[in-house]
């Protein structure tokens, strides 16, 4: 199935809009309530009337120590709408503690500290888990309710609606009461409306998360791709046996392949311009700030400039000398006719096109031959002073293959690239589309069709 029509399953689900209220004027069939507007339906009430709100054990020493230990989830565990339990810590629960703290599917927890209300749900992942006291559990004590959809409740009022950010205990450390939690306005739809708007809400959290682990999987594979190409050349995984080796002084590389110092490949670029000489035209800006922003090059007038920069042309690669640790490499690519210029923050490198293609340096700065090695080229006395030598940085040796290689090279790269962009942008927009279903599905400006909640009315919908 295609990525378009994957996204437009979501986008025909959240039915017809309500207009918004406006001054004293509610839309039909609607009341104005704590929570503002909402259908005539629908009921308010208190969280605690819905809900039993039990926190858990506190750590201590002694219960480090206790024999009987048992898994429990902290607030790290928490996440907004789903729970990561990659990491799980132990202590000693008694029979009773056991009895009264073990979670069990549709269980709610709320974190009291940390990111105070942030809220998952439990849904029997693991066999037995209890949780620390800087939780809150949250289980259903009446009829007529879906845990998650007050899950949902939880993060479309914290995060989008504002209408519990003052609820945490004003301390030393902000934490949320279990009175305060109990006390909280909460609306009631019809059991069934819960049910089809958690649906709802669940397939597109499900469809973003879906997403998330394609993106991690792709990029383990180009960090494997990079280190297969990096050391036997453009050639499939099953013929590496077959690559001649040389041992080089920067390691195992195809016989076939050089060893030359970047500055011998590479044009350093240090010509400057200063815009504010030119105030009413605009430049292509390669910034620091557009790079960690994931953002395009600003375009900007000279007068908005304040300094020096440095003048660059499309194919040539930015790496960034300020803090190496935190990599900012830059290949220019755009085919404007506007000047382009870039931070001094950057070392501009143009190659020498008869012995290095543009696509494979920037890929190559991303090795451990260069990236790696420029960490240990740092000079300066404090933090803020400290960059790459860049001189030294220019003695570097690196590995160049011939230059049909180094294009290939960077064509299967720029494939898994182009795949993991296309994921991301379908992540952004499954964000977007998630956060206008919440507002919309939770204030009820936006009505599930009643065809659509009817299929709710039996079983929880949302397996």
């Amino acid at each position: 199935m295609s990525r378009g029509r994957r996204t437009s399953a979501f986008v025909t689900l959240p039915g017809k809009p309500v207009p918004p209220a406006s001054g004293d004027e509610l839309p039909e069939g609607f009341k104005m309530t704590e929570l503002g507007p909402l259908p005539e339906k629908w009921e308010v009430v208190s969280l605690g009337e819905l809900f039993e709100i039990q926190q858990g054990k506190a750590l201590s020493p002694r219960a480090r120590a206790g024999a009987r230990k048992r898994p429990f989830l902290r607030t790290a565990n928490v996440l907004w709408g789903r729970l990561d339990l990659s990491v799980l810590d132990e202590m000693h629960f008694d029979e009773e503690e056991e009895a009264r703290l073990a979670l069990i599917p549709g269980d709610l927890l709320v974190c009291e500290g940390g990111d105070i209300g942030r809220t998952a749900i439990w849904e029997g992942e693991l066999p037995l888990v209890l949780y620390q006291n800087h939780l809150h559990r949250l289980r259903a004590v009446r009829g007529g309710v879906d845990p998650l959809f007050y899950m949902y409740w939880m993060q479309a009022a914290w995060s989008l609606l504002g209408l519990y950010g003052g609820a945490g205990n004003k301390t030393t450390i902000p934490n949320l009461s279990r009175s305060r939690l109990a006390a909280f306005a909460v609306p009631v739809p019809h059991l069934s409306e819960q049910r089809a708007i958690a649906h709802v809400l669940r397939t597109v959290q499900r469809a973003k998360e879906a997403t998330e682990r394609v993106i991690a999987a792709l990029k383990e594979l180009k960090k494997s791709l990079m280190q297969h190409l990096f050391t036997y050349g453009p050639v499939p995984v099953t013929e590496r046996e077959h690559v001649a080796l040389q041992e080089s002084e920067i390691g195992p590389l195809p016989a076939h392949w050089r060893v030359v110092r970047l500055g011998e490949v590479v044009y350093h670029v240090r010509d400057t311009v200063n815009p504010m000489s030119y105030p009413d035209e605009r430049f292509e800006y390669y910034s620091i700030p557009a790079y960690q922003s994931g953002q395009q090059p600003a375009l900007e007038t000279g007068r908005e400039i304040r300094s020096v920069k440095i003048v660059v042309q499309s194919g040539t690669v930015l790496f960034g000398k300020l803090n190496p640790r935190v990599p900012k490499i830059w290949l220019v690519e755009s085919a404007s006719p506007r000047r382009k210029i870039a931070s001094t923050e950057f070392i501009a490198l143009v190659p020498n096109h008869v012995q290095l293609d543009s696509s494979f340096l920037y890929f190559l700065s991303w090795t451990p031959f260069v990236l790696s090695k420029a960490q240990e080229l740092i000079a300066g006395s404090t933090p803020s002073r400290q960059r790459v030598d860049v001189r030294a940085f220019l003695q570097l040796p690196i590995p160049l293959p011939p230059l049909d290689e180094q294009r290939e090279i960077a064509c299967i790269l720029q494939a898994v690239d182009a795949r993991i962009a296309a994921e991301e942008a379908r992540r952004a927009a499954l964000e977007a589309l998630f956060k206008t279903l919440l507002h919309g599905l939770m204030t009820a400006r936006r009505r599930l069709p009643g065809r659509f909640i009817a299929q709710f009315s039996k079983g929880t919908g949302h397996g």
